[in-house]
């Protein structure tokens, strides 16, 4: 069954992790543009983005907005529950949903859905309940290398690369 749905956690899978904390006491996070490519062309070839976080945070909000990831839920304590109501209002089945975790807090989503994902660096248990474990850490890439997974099983991952070919070939003809 083809993946219609990425439920993304944020700490941890979409950044490091890490909170840099500034002056004024508000959390910072650094995002890889790697991810933010493969999320644009997840999304572009028909698939829906949801990002479900702990944390409440402007920066991921103004992240979300600048990738057109409409479905945004943050301060989330039961996740599972927040998926489910996602995918009810989308008409989306779990089993079209790959989900991508790294701590405990994520693995009702994982167990729950049709690809469960666990970052490289995620906690043993969520490593244990993916079928897939990536081999970039989260906020290295790792999201990119998710989707690459999942549009290549589908043979739509060429297409994206084919897309950049043939703007290589047009420049370089012109020139």
């Amino acid at each position: 069954m083809p993946i219609r749905c990425l439920c993304l956690d944020v700490d941890g899978v979409l950044t490091s992790g890490r909170l840099w904390i500034d002056d004024a006491g508000r959390p910072l996070r650094a995002f890889h543009v790697q991810d933010g490519l493969a999320i644009r062309w997840f999304q572009r070839l028909g698939g829906v983005c949801v990002i479900i976080t702990g944390k409440e945070s402007n920066g991921v909000a103004a992240r979300a907005r600048e990738l057109d990831i409409v479905h945004v839920r943050q301060g989330v304590e039961d996740k599972l529950a927040v998926m489910d109501e996602v995918l009810r209002s989308l008409k989306i089945a779990r089993e079209e949903v790959a989900a991508i975790g790294d701590d405990l807090p994520d693995l009702p989503m994982l167990r729950n859905c049709g690809f469960p994902i666990a970052v490289a660096n995620a906690s043993a248990p969520v490593r244990a309940a993916a079928r897939y474990v990536t081999q970039r850490r989260g906020g290295g890439g790792a999201v990119r290398e998710a989707i690459e997974l999942l549009l290549s099983r589908e043979g739509r991952w060429a297409d994206v690369v084919a897309h950049y070919e043939a703007q290589a070939q047009g420049r370089r003809g012109g020139a």
